[in-house]
């Protein structure tokens, strides 16, 4: 689509251009001086056609030194005209027809983002225009069609290229979306079979639990708050687990240990080989140390991924407790 706006952009740009050399060729009286008028003409189709056409397909922007060549031309180009024509005929049709060629250039360089150098073409137009023919001459016969297709050009640019950041903002939210979404599918997808997984290893003494009226053994009950256990920290504490950390919970809670697992999305954004090394250092905290209460948390934080702690009793209240184990794990890997 864009290509095909800048085509025919382009098109109509060189085909104006052409028009209007054609008015300067197409004069119903010899001029004075006309190589001069041939000059002038030969060398607006140099310039407009270099503003237009060079490195056009690889940048929008046009190259400086072609802006400061137009700016250059727009000065000469009304000189050579008025110089290779009588002052009698300095208002026909063919001998105006750089007011609107040079309307044009200064458009050109509108479109391709010279802004000033665009406006100061338009400048030396008015200028060049008034001295040769009046002001008010010139503004009867073109310079206030020039003047406002400039300004018109450039209101386009800027509508044009605000549209153009809105439209990237928005495809960039719209993926951003997209990926959230797939991101949330995935985790609610792990959700359900970390939560199946868990109902799988509790169903078992659950249902003899519920066979007996609640009349188990001791191994039993010790299985039954394994059971509730497990499926608690599946369900709050999901991404601070995986076989290890597990098999570490398990051994911690056959020991006699109360095991709370909090996950506030604090491994939310950590990469999957540095939350990989999370899980075996958090394993290697829980069977390193015999707490008799152990608190694991992952809270936002943007130092910290994973707080230990570890409370050993002493024989109060919980408030009481000492703490036998505080270890913070990073949210990145620690540099050597």
């Amino acid at each position: 689509m864009n290509r095909t706006v800048r085509s025919v952009a382009t098109s109509l740009a060189v085909g104006f251009a052409m028009y209007f050399a054609a008015r300067g060729i197409w004069w119903i009286e010899q001029p004075t001086g006309p190589l001069f008028m041939v000059g002038a003409i030969g060398l607006y189709l140099v310039v407009v056609n270099v503003a237009i056409l060079w490195d056009s397909a690889v940048a929008v922007k046009m190259p400086l030194w072609a802006a400061l060549l137009a700016l250059v031309s727009s000065a000469l180009i009304p000189a050579l005209v008025t110089v290779s024509l009588d002052p009698l005929t300095l208002t026909a049709p063919f001998a105006t027809w750089y007011i609107g060629a040079l309307g044009l250039l200064g458009i050109v360089c509108v479109v391709r983002r010279r802004f000033v150098i665009g406006w100061l073409v338009v400048v030396v137009l008015v200028v060049a225009s008034s001295a040769a023919l009046g002001f008010f001459v010139a503004l009867s016969l073109g310079l206030v069609g020039s003047v406002m297709w400039v300004a018109v050009a450039h209101l386009l640019v800027m509508f044009w290229d605000r549209a153009v950041r809105d439209t990237e903002r928005l495809a960039g939210i719209q993926q951003a979306v997209s990926a959230w979404h797939a991101t949330q599918q995935v985790r609610q997808k792990e959700r359900r079979l970390r939560t199946q997984f868990a109902l799988d290893v509790a169903g078992p003494i659950l249902s003899r639990a519920v066979a007996t009226r609640g009349a188990l053994d001791d191994a039993e009950r010790l299985e039954a708050r394994l059971a509730e256990g497990r499926l608690r920290d599946e369900l709050r504490g999901a991404d601070l687990l995986n076989d290890a950390v597990r098999d570490a919970i398990e051994d911690a809670r056959r020991r006699g240990a109360v095991v709370t697992v909090f996950d506030e999305g604090g491994l939310d954004d950590v990469d999957e080989q540095r939350r990989a090394a999370i899980h075996e250092e958090l394993a290697e905290v829980l069977r390193g140390a015999e707490a008799e209460r152990w608190i694991i948390r992952a809270a936002r934080d943007p130092l910290t991924a994973v707080t230990v702690v570890g409370r050993a009793a002493t024989g109060g209240t919980s408030d009481d407790d000492a703490v036998d184990v505080w270890h913070e794990i990073p949210r990145e890997a620690p540099r050597l």
